[in-house]
């Protein structure tokens, strides 16, 4: 089985160049922002770009290719950034369609209220989670049947970092677009640990019990820089951070993982970003 390992890279120049720079470095998928991740500005293509992406992508055979959510984003938000949430990512996953990228991958944001401090309670029992539940399910009626909808899990304290709060949210929203990216680093920060394989059967098993194995659609293949349970979520190189090496061994290897998409979001070997070095380490697991 050929594996699938990439990186998160620049679109610098167009996002064919993207297609490239994976290439270059050794990666068969792909993770790129649409736009700057740091505004609200909605991206655009014209159709001979859109040409160029998908002839380079199907002649690079670099598939898949996810676009990551603009930093941005907070669904739960009541007013105005929760309505340019929803709408960049309408528009978003409207420009995946049109390229043949399989959809977004997207963090959610956080609860910074009590929603029923500040906004009218539509009937009893109308809580935060219903808001953020509406939220998800505008963006997908707004959308192509042919994109995915995908939650990220949170290594902080936002939206997302344990498994039974996304089981909420995508049993609430009960679309099977709806999928699920697993961050290594963020679920090591916020207390999951699966260096053996009881450990990672266990917690498969978990998965599988709150949300569905099915919904698992991509692996960020991040190390850590911060120890165990510590709420922060920031990345580092595979083997010079604190999650065991044997965890993405495990995620390479075992017969429920080792066909999903691993992607690096590493600050690189030379610190210019995810490299060929990362994807090297990790090719190297698997055998």
């Amino acid at each position: 089985m050929l594996h699938k390992l990439g990186a998160h890279l620049s679109i610098a120049g167009g996002y064919d160049k993207a297609l490239d720079r994976i290439n270059d470095i050794g990666g068969n998928c792909l993770q790129i922002f649409s736009t700057s991740p740091r505004s609200w500005g909605f991206a655009n293509c014209n159709n001979d770009q859109i040409k160029t992406f998908k002839e380079k992508k199907e002649k690079l055979k670099i598939e898949p290719v996810y676009f990551h959510a603009s930093y941005l984003i907070n669904l739960a938000d009541k007013v105005r950034i929760g309505e340019l949430s929803k709408n960049f990512l309408i528009h978003e996953m409207k420009l995946a369609s049109r390229l043949g990228v399989k959809g977004t991958i997207v963090h959610l944001g956080s609860f910074k209220k009590d929603m029923r401090k500040d906004m009218p309670i539509p009937y009893p029992g109308f809580d935060t989670y219903e808001y953020l539940t509406i939220q998800i399910i505008d963006v997908l009626y707004g959308t192509p049947k042919d994109t995915l909808f995908i939650i990220e899990n949170a290594g902080n304290n936002k939206i997302g970092k344990q498994l039974d709060e996304i089981a909420v949210i995508v049993g609430r929203v009960n679309d099977p677009r709806l999928k699920v990216c697993l961050d290594v680093c963020h679920l090591y920060s916020a207390g999951y640990n699966f260096s053996t394989i009881k450990q990672f059967n266990n917690f498969l098993l978990a998965f599988d019990t709150l949300i569905g194995l099915d919904r698992l659609e991509v692996i960020h293949a991040n190390d850590s820089k911060d120890p165990f349970n510590s709420g922060r979520d920031r990345h580092e190189n595979i083997g010079q951070g604190t999650v065991p090496i044997e965890t993405f061994r495990l995620l390479m290897t075992h017969p429920k993982t080792k066909h999903l998409p691993l992607i690096i979001e590493t600050p690189g070997f030379k610190d210019e970003g995810p490299d060929k070095k990362n994807l090297d380490i990790l090719k190297k697991l698997i055998k």
